[in-house]
């Protein structure tokens, strides 16, 4: 197995890790409602998904 040889300094592995950026969420208007919504997901304000209410709310 592969081990390091010296340690890894503070800047090397803040730069490295700098790279590890997040993204934010995809939201899209629900097509009853407008609200923003997740995609392939039931809309958590009127509980429509794919023209048909399937969560009472």
């Amino acid at each position: 197995m592969a081990v390091p040889k010296r340690k890894m300094s503070r800047s090397n592995t803040r730069s490295r890790r700098a790279q590890w950026k997040t993204t934010a969420v995809n939201t899209q208007p629900c097509d009853r409602c407008r609200s923003p919504k997740l995609p392939h997901a039931a809309c958590s304000n009127c509980g429509y998904y794919n023209g048909r209410q399937v969560v009472a709310v």
